[in-house]
Formats: structure tokens, sequence, C-alpha cells
């Protein structure tokens, strides 16, 4: 079921006709599909409804393939990503020393669920398997900087770090 994201699609005709371009130039090759949307994401950095129906229409083919592939793929994301992109390890040393509740705890804090973005753009929650940190457990990453061995307690201190 589509829901409709907390931030709208703001799009401009600079990147349309940049992903457009590109468009024309691969839609004759077989398997065009997974380069247009790899192309879409890097322009967009996620590929909102809008741009799937453009995609579908430029390669003359279904929407329901080109939202198929979309979502069956991990590599590409639907909803837009925050400034600041939070990531919290669910591996199992993490989840058994409590990632879940720090998931919990942030999406309570963020007001958001895992895989959203709030409101403003400033950060996007997502989940991860291990991260190779497996001695930190739990772990978040924020962007690229990494925080192991956390309480929940500890969220509002290290989310206040990336609101200045």
């Amino acid at each position: 079921m589509y829901k409709e994201p907390a931030i709208p699609f703001k799009g401009t005709k600079a990147q349309e006709d940049e992903l457009k371009e590109f468009i024309n130039i691969e839609k004759s090759k077989p398997g065009a599909l997974m380069p247009v949307l790899q192309k879409a994401q890097e322009i967009y950095g996620y590929l909102p409804i809008e741009v799937q129906t453009m995609i579908a229409a430029e390669l003359n083919m279904p929407l329901s393939e080109v939202y198929g592939v979309a979502t069956f793929y991990s590599q590409f994301s639907l909803n837009p990503k925050g400034k600041h992109r939070i990531s919290v390890c669910l591996g199992t040393a993490c989840y058994v020393k409590g990632a879940d509740k720090l998931l919990e705890g942030l999406e309570t804090r963020l007001g958001i669920k895992c895989g959203e973005c709030t409101p403003d753009g400033l950060f996007s929650l997502d989940s991860t398997r291990c991260v190779g940190a497996c001695g930190l457990a739990p772990v978040m990453l924020v962007d690229e900087d990494v925080y192991g061995r956390l309480t929940v307690d500890e969220l509002d201190g290290i989310l206040d770090k990336y609101r200045d």
C-alpha cells in the first residue's frame, strides 16, 4: 500500500532533464531499467513515485514493473534520506544487547518509523545488519560516526550533536 511521504517531492526541471537524457541513451539497450533506476537514485537521492512514473512512461513499461524492481532490490529507497542518516545495527550481537530498544527509542524521539525521514529532512532512520563492530554492541551509526555500547538514555545527547 502506498504511503504519502512526510517530505513532499521537490524534483527540479534540471534533474528531470538529466534523467530523461540518460533514459534516451539507455532505453534501446536490453535491461535498461536497472541502470536507469540507479541513475535516478543518484540524481534524486531516492525513487519517489513521481520519478518511477516518469521512468515507466519514458521506457514504455508498466509502472508496476518499475515499482517491482525498485522494491525488490535493497539498494533502492522509495523514501528520501535525511541530512543525517541514522542506522541501527540489528545483527545478532547488537540485537541481543538491546538494539531493538535503541531503534524503538529513536522512533519515539524522532517521531518516525524505521525507513522514514523526519519532516524537516534532518534525520532518516534505518536498520542494518552486522556492521562489524560486535565488540561494541549495541551499535548505531550517524552518517560515518559509530556509537557503541549504547543505552536508550544516551540517544538524546547524540541526536542533539546533529541538530546544531
